[in-house]
């Protein structure tokens, strides 16, 4: 088994490949591909047969899909299809036959089609309204739902909700569930969520609210209810931040979440029963760390600074969770993705 890294670098129009050493977390650059329209989200398949990149060059808005190599894990560039909007996420539903995407200031979610080679269709099944700041899409581990934060406070205001939908596996589409959305108590903006692995637990990262909220997840229904939220930051911390992504170690005792501005990792040990959290302290980390991603094993952690075009690779202690400083790899401008698979 061969594990492999792939960097958007929206500032450079390229997407970048490293072998990851599954023992030390070392990185080893192996290619460069080039993508024109400011490439920004990833998203691979269940089956890692393809590696699907939102663009983000205004009037030129669009989606590129690529087939990985299974021996190496190069890239071939398939089709690209334009888009009405700007796609800040993009992931493929459970069944890996549907790019799903969201559009923060078009307000909107979309749901393209793709064949078994990894062809995208040229118009979208759905292009669905739904308010400004959206920015997130994924489908529950069963497939049926999908869910939608909006923030609350950015360049435009957001409706500060999370949307719930069912979602139909056969045909790709988006029915808005009942209640259609899960409603903060405050302006917190949920931005990224991820769910539990094995936990009916999804967590949200909140861009405004500087915290990380815990949803008991009904798998029966499809709708979210709040536990609890914990914040990110160090208790008297005063200054200009905000969260960008989240992420829940495979084993599920621990879960981190960057924070932008106060630049550092927010680490937190998740409790086995009922995935209630309880902070561990922040890691500094490199400056506006909006890219982040856990291996596949869960032991490195590599955060990528959105002004500093490195990335910091971490370790983490499987017993405390603490993270552990290795190496820092100078990736390029404008890092905005960062997403490992094991072929």
């Amino acid at each position: 088994m061969a594990t492999f890294m792939y960097v958007s670098l929206q500032q450079e129009d390229r997407i970048a490949q490293y072998a990851v050493d599954s023992a030390t977390g070392g990185l080893e650059h192996q290619a460069d591909y080039a993508l024109a329209g400011m490439p920004a989200p990833m998203a691979v398949d269940p089956q890692k047969r393809f590696l699907f990149v939102g663009r983000r060059l205004a009037g030129e808005y669009g989606l590129t899909g690529f087939a990985i190599q299974p021996e190496t894990g190069h890239l071939e560039q398939l089709n690209g299809v334009p888009l009405g909007g700007d796609p800040v996420h993009i992931s493929v539903d459970r069944g890996g036959n549907y790019l799903l995407s969201a559009y923060y200031y078009q307000a909107r979610v979309g749901v393209h089609g793709f064949d078994a080679g990894g062809t995208l269709a040229p118009a979208p099944i759905e292009w669905r309204e739904t308010g400004i700041g959206a920015h997130y899409i994924q489908t529950d581990p069963q497939n049926r739902y999908a869910f939608v934060p909006h923030i609350a406070e950015g360049n435009h205001t957001g409706v500060n909700a999370i949307f719930q939908f069912r979602f139909d596996e056969r045909t790709g589409r988006l029915t808005p569930n009942s209640p259609d959305r899960a409603n903060p108590a405050t302006p917190e903006g949920p931005r990224h969520f991820c769910f539990h692995p094995s936990l009916h637990v999804l967590y949200s990262s909140n861009e405004q609210g500087c915290s990380v909220t815990a949803y008991h997840f009904n798998h029966a229904d499809g709708t979210l209810e709040r536990l609890h939220t914990v914040t990110t930051l160090p208790e008297g911390y005063d200054g200009h931040n905000s969260c960008s992504q989240i992420q829940v170690t495979p084993s599920g005792r621990f879960l981190y979440a960057p924070n932008r501005g106060h630049n550092s990792i927010a680490g937190f040990a998740v409790d086995p029963d009922d995935g209630s959290l309880t902070p561990l302290g922040q890691t500094a980390t490199e400056p506006i760390p909006r890219a982040f991603s856990l291996d596949t094993s869960g032991n490195f952690l590599y955060a990528a600074g959105l002004e500093s075009g490195n990335l910091a690779a971490y370790r983490i202690d499987q017993d405390t969770g603490g993270l552990e400083p290795l190496e820092v790899y100078p990736v390029g401008q404008g890092p905005m993705w960062v997403s490992i698979i094991d072929l």
